[in-house]
Order: structure tokens, then C-alpha cells, then sequence
């Protein structure tokens, strides 16, 4: 019986860190020989982080990176490690796993199948090595191999897949199994979207068994580089079966799951394989010997098993919860940012991104405890004098409520009663004297009166544009972060309006639907997540039909009777711009779906949809960044183009009009 333990390490890096980047590699190498590993695993692109963008051209991140890799090379004594990093190398840039052993570099290993769809534009940057030669890379006198390569440490083979090499359909999985490598080893940056882990579990458990293989799986976490929330899970598998699952969505900088292998127990288990034709070529060019020895270890039984929160009935809640808490956090701490602010209607959108802020809090300091909390964010002047969760969201969170002669009590006792439960700074401001300045100014200017019924966009608008200078003086004053408050719903339609409530540097839910953001908020209020408990002042929002509150209380205006019922829109949306149906089509599967609503108020709310949605591109332009929580997003940097300029969908709307008519005999 030969065993030997390996390591999957979370690492949450920032791009172009080069201190803070060596720093978690260093930890994490330490931590992963304290529990006792041979062979670690680190995370795509880990030395530079993974969202450089367009600084991957530069010679200088080039440079830094290779030094940064000769600073770990010390750190790894009697260990195998596989690091991440941008190589260039004859005339291209490749996105690359180096294999150290002993302090020794062995070689890189180039990615195969570049990721380049949805948040993903590696093609951007990095060429695909398709070559099936070895080449040599020449680094300070040295000359080290570069390709497909398969390395025998200490009669140990380990091949390599890195993160989209494994989702791809002619993945290298294959090559490597036929060639009786023991080990698979994936260094990954696989963004979290709802629902995608147990995806991650199916693909790496099915590799391991259909290619009689023990496979590796590490992981970036946090938020790399401002949009996009990386989970942190870490898989060890073998023969089908899972040895260790790492935690996610963790707060922490470096996470380290290890298990034990039986090596001998994974070559007969292979052998078995009727699929398995080995590959009897021997020494070809592509393996690389280096000499190494695994120590003896004894069998370790205990197997680490994901959270119980994973399982949960409502995981989707529990994933948003810790997952948009975990960008938060790391926005504020990589940005430098004193704090947040927000304009807190009182209303359902506004109260999601305080209690986001509130969970925050609530879920870091149950994981790292007040001090390390504290130092993390040792930026923040005062934050070390708190001593308890409610005084550090007094000190990180302000919540302004600003009426108008059309808000109503309701509301702001709302958010009155929120902020007060969840410990947030509270501010009132009456900015309705402000609003009606502005309507005598322009009244005056073009020389008429304004109504409501003839003005009605222009009279609702000024009032959410006039609560912008007000939260922004606030957030400069405190040197702290505006948070938009905009959804997804809103976006798609552009129920929203520019330099009033899109206002913010960062946009924490416009990824989120309103559909799903309410049923959440009841969640909160009545469950909530594992090990934090309930919200129950929410009772106040959730009672409450969505309402923009800008026309006069007497007209009872709603979001849904602007609109439609965000049922039906956050259906359409899916339709339409996931599943790129036609406004007929999506008409006639509306039909099925919404049986109880008529033909004509049906056709009238797609034709709806689709001209906001063409209309208003040019405000999902602007939008401040926004977190990537699931793969339908509308963001346009990130997975969703569509030009500002189009056709309006207006020949495809007078067919609908047209099959419509004829369905009624007209």
C-alpha cells in the first residue's frame, strides 16, 4: 500500500499584488506541510491573481511574476507544488501550471482549452497550446520544458488539467489516463454562479472514476477583481469516490483541504477499466523524471465533507447570502473603503443590500472572530474600537432615508426600524423643498406649468436625481462606498432612473432578480442562514407592495402596475435574452405558462418588454459593477452584449400584433 497526502488549496488573491499574492502562497505552502502534504495544489494564475485584464501584456507583470515564482521556490522543500502563472514564451503568452519539486522547477504545463465565453476572455490574452512537442523555456540561464507534459515524481505520475481543459469536450483527461498517470491535478479559477457546485462535484467525481485517476481540484475565492466572486471549493477524488470537500465562500485568505491517496488502490482500480488501453511508449518526450520521496504515512480514515449549509432545502438563499457577503467584504478591504452608504427607500431593494451589509458582518466575524475582522479592515480609523458585531456595523454602515412630499410613513418607518435592528447609522433628510426648487426653476424657464398628466417621467425623475448629490456628500464625507441599489429586473427594463437611483460605485444585487430578492427577504425574515438566525423587522418591507413612491400617494403607483407582474418579467427576460426566443414564440409559450391572463394583456407585456429592453441598453452601459451570481446575467461587461443602437425589434413586434389579431379572427 502506497499513500501519499495531497493538498487542495483556496487562495484569495488581488491582481497585480505581488506582496499579499506571495504571502497566501507562503501560508498556504506552510499550512498544507503542517497537516502533513507532500503535494500541494494552488490556484490558476495565483501569482498575479486572475482578473489582470489587459496588464497580462505588460513585460513588467511579466517579470514580477517569474521573480515571484524563484521567491517560492525556497519555501518548498521536500514538496511537490504546482503554482499558476502567465509565461511568455516564443513570441505568445500562455496561461500555465509550473511544477516544482524540491525547490526545483520541472516544468510548465500550458492550458489547452482557453475559457472565452460568458465572463470569460482569456482568448484576450493567452494562446491555447495545441502542440503535442515539448519546447524549452530559457529563464535566467536555465532552461526548463514546456508542453503537455506528465511528471514522475518518486514513480509518481501526475498530469495536469487546468480548470477549462477539464469542461471541454476533447479534454486531456483522456491522454493522461491512457498514459497511467496516477494523479490529475486541476488548478482552477471556476467563478461561483448558483447551483454550479454540484456540477463541479459531478464532473470531478465522473473524472476520477472514468479515467481510474485520483484528481486534484484547487480553486481561487473571494472577489478577485471586483465583479466576479470566486467560491473557493477545493475537491480531492478517488476511483468515483470524494476523499475531501473544502469549504466555500469562506472569509478567510487560504484554505487548505487535505486527504490521503492509495496509489496502489488507484493503479488496480484502473487496471480494471475495460476502457483503459495503455499507453506502452515508455520515456517519450512529454514525461518528466525528477527524484523525489513521498514519506510513509499512515491510513487517515476521517474524510471533510462540505458544510451542512450546502444541503440545505434553501441553498440557493444560503449561497446568496454568503456569497454577495464575501464580495462585499472583499470590495471594501482591496478598495480601501471607510464603509458603505446607502439610500434606504425602506423598500425591498434598498433593505436586501443593508441586510447584505448586516450579514457581512455577522457571517466574517463568526468565522475569523472580532480581532482578525478588525485587522483585515485596519485601514478603517476607529474600526478597532469596536467590541461587538452591532457596534462595527454602526461604524461600516450608513443608511440615509431622504423623503419627499410622496413618501409615506409606511416607508420610512420601514427603514427607520430596519436600520435600528441591524445597528446601522441613520440619517433623515427632506429633500421635497430641493425637488420643488427644481420644478419652479424649469417651470419658469419654459414657461408653463408642470402637471402630472402631462409630465409625469420628468416630474418622477427629478426626485430620485435630486437624492444623489445629498448621498454622495455623505459618502465623501466618510470616505466610503455608495452602494447602488438597482436589480436585475430593473435592469432589463430600465425601470431606473440614470444619476438618481443607479447612483454608486458599486451595484451589489443588479444581478439578482426582484422575483427572487423578495421571496429571499421573507427567507431572512422567517429562516435566514445556518448559524446567523432571522431578521424579523423585515416584516415591515415584505408587507409592502414594491413601489417607486415618486408620483402622488393618491395615484397608489406600484412597480408591477408600471410594469408587469416581475413574475411574468423575470420570465419574458429568460426567454428573450437567455434562450434568444423571438416575441411570437415567447407569446406562444406564454400562452401555456400564464394561462390566466388574456391573450391581449399578455402580447401587450411582451411588446412591453422588448421595447425597454432595446430602448434602455444604454443604461445597463452604466451601470455600476455588479457581482456575477449565476450565468444569465445582463451585464454587458461581463456576459451580455447587445448594441445601444438596434432596430427595436419593431418588425418581429408588428408580427406579434399581426398573429395576435389573426388568433382573435380579426
Amino acid at each position: 500500500m502506497q499513500l501519499i497526502q495531497v493538498a487542495a488549496v483556496a487562495l484569495n488573491q488581488t491582481p497585480l499584488d505581488w506582496a499579499g499574492n506571495l504571502k497566501n502562497m507562503e501560508t498556504a505552502i506552510s499550512t498544507a506541510r503542517e497537516q502533513g502534504a507532500s503535494l500541494v495544489c494552488l490556484p490558476e494564475l495565483c501569482i498575479t491573481g486572475y482578473g489582470c485584464e489587459d496588464a497580462f501584456f505588460s513585460p513588467d507583470v511579466q517579470q514580477r511574476a517569474l521573480h515571484s515564482l524563484q521567491q517560492l521556490l525556497p519555501l518548498t522543500e521536500g514538496l511537490i507544488v504546482s503554482v499558476g502563472l502567465p509565461l511568455f514564451h516564443g513570441g505568445a503568452l500562455y496561461n500555465c501550471a509550473c511544477l516544482i519539486v524540491d525547490q526545483k522547477i520541472a516544468g510548465f504545463v500550458a492550458k489547452n482549452h482557453l475559457a472565452g465565453d460568458g465572463i470569460h476572455y482569456e482568448p484576450r490574452w493567452f494562446k491555447p497550446w495545441n502542440s503535442p512537442h515539448v519546447s524549452q523555456v530559457e529563464m535566467e540561464g536555465q532552461s526548463y520544458p514546456i508542453g503537455n507534459l506528465i511528471f514522475e515524481c518518486g514513480g509518481i505520475r501526475i498530469g495536469f488539467e487546468i480548470c477549462e481543459d477539464a469542461w471541454a469536450a476533447r479534454r486531456p483527461g483522456r491522454d493522461l489516463s491512457q498514459a497511467a498517470v496516477d494523479l490529475i491535478v486541476n488548478p482552477s479559477a471556476s467563478h461561483f454562479a448558483f447551483g454550479k457546485q454540484e456540477i463541479r462535484r459531478r464532473l470531478v467525481l465522473e473524472s476520477s472514476r472514468a479515467y481510474g485517476v485520483s484528481y486534484l481540484y484547487s480553486n481561487l475565492l473571494g472577489n478577485d477583481a471586483g465583479r466576479v466572486i470566486y467560491d473557493g471549493a477545493t475537491l480531492v477524488t478517488s476511483n468515483g469516490s470524494i476523499l475531501a470537500e473544502g469549504p466555500r465562500l469562506c472569509f478567510r485568505d487560504v484554505v487548505v483541504t487535505s486527504a490521503v491517496i492509495d496509489i496502489d488502490l488507484t493503479r488496480m482500480n484502473r487496471a480494471r477499466l475495460m476502457s483503459f488501453q495503455p499507453d506502452q511508449l515508455g520515456q517519450s518526450e512529454n514525461r518528466i523524471v525528477s527524484s523525489f520521496s513521498f514519506p510513509e504515512i499512515q491510513p487517515q480514515p476521517k474524510i471533510q465533507t462540505a458544510e451542512s449549509w450546502e444541503t440545505s432545502l434553501d441553498v440557493k438563499a444560503e449561497e446568496f447570502s454568503r456569497a454577495v457577503a464575501l464580495g462585499l467584504y472583499d470590495y471594501l478591504r482591496k478598495s480601501r473603503s471607510q464603509g458603505f452608504i446607502i439610500s434606504l427607500s425602506g423598500g425591498a431593494d434598498s433593505s436586501a443590500v443593508a441586510t447584505l451589509v448586516w450579514l457581512m458582518v455577522k457571517l466574517a466575524v463568526d468565522e475569523l472572530g472580532l480581532e482578525p475582522f478588525q485587522a483585515k479592515l485596519s485601514h478603517i480609523p476607529g474600526l478597532d474600537q469596536a467590541t461587538d458585531v452591532g457596534d462595527l456595523v454602526s461604524r461600516l454602515l450608513t443608511c440615509v432615508y431622504q423623503s419627499t412630499r410622496n413618501s409615506s410613513e409606511t416607508t420610512e418607518q420601514a427603514a427607520a426600524k430596519l436600520a435600528e435592528a441591524i445597528g446601522a447609522n441613520y440619517l433623515k433628510l427632506d429633500v421635497d423643498s430641493i425637488v420643488q426648487d427644481y420644478v419652479g426653476l424649469v417651470t419658469e424657464a419654459v414657461g408653463r406649468e408642470l402637471s402630472w398628466e402631462t409630465d409625469d417621467v420628468a416630474l418622477q425623475n427629478i426626485q430620485a436625481r435630486v437624492r444623489a448629490p445629498g448621498i454622495w456628500m455623505i459618502a465623501n464625507l466618510r470616505n466610503a462606498l455608495l452602494l447602488a441599489t438597482s436589480n436585475r429586473s430593473e435592469a432589463a427594463v430600465g425601470y431606473t432612473t440614470m444619476d438618481g437611483d443607479t447612483c454608486g460605485g458599486l451595484s451589489p444585487i443588479s444581478g439578482i432578480d426582484k422575483a427572487f430578492l423578495r421571496q429571499w427577504l421573507l427567507w431572512m425574515e422567517a429562516a435566514g442562514p445556518e448559524g446567523v438566525g432571522t431578521l424579523p423587522m423585515l416584516k415591515l418591507v415584505n408587507q409592502q407592495e414594491p413601489t417607486a413612491e415618486l408620483r402622488p400617494q393618491a395615484s397608489h403607483q406600484t412597480d408591477e402596475t408600471d410594469l408587469m407582474p416581475y413574475e411574468l418579467l423575470d420570465w419574458i427576460e429568460r426567454a428573450a435574452i437567455r434562450d434568444k426566443q423571438g416575441p411570437v414564440d415567447i407569446y406562444r409559450l406564454a400562452r401555456t405558462q400564464f394561462p390566466g391572463y388574456s391573450p391581449e394583456q399578455l402580447s401587450a407585456w411582451v411588446i412591453r418588454f422588448f421595447q425597454l429592453w432595446s430602448r434602455n441598453q444604454w443604461k445597463r452601459e452604466r451601470y455600476a459593477p455588479s457581482f456575477h451570481l449565476d450565468d444569465e446575467n445582463l451585464d454587458p461587461k461581463t456576459w451580455c452584449r447587445f448594441p445601444i443602437l438596434s432596430g427595436s425589434y419593431q418588425q418581429e413586434l408588428q408580427e406579434l400584433r399581426e398573429f395576435v389579431d389573426k388568433e382573435r379572427g380579426i
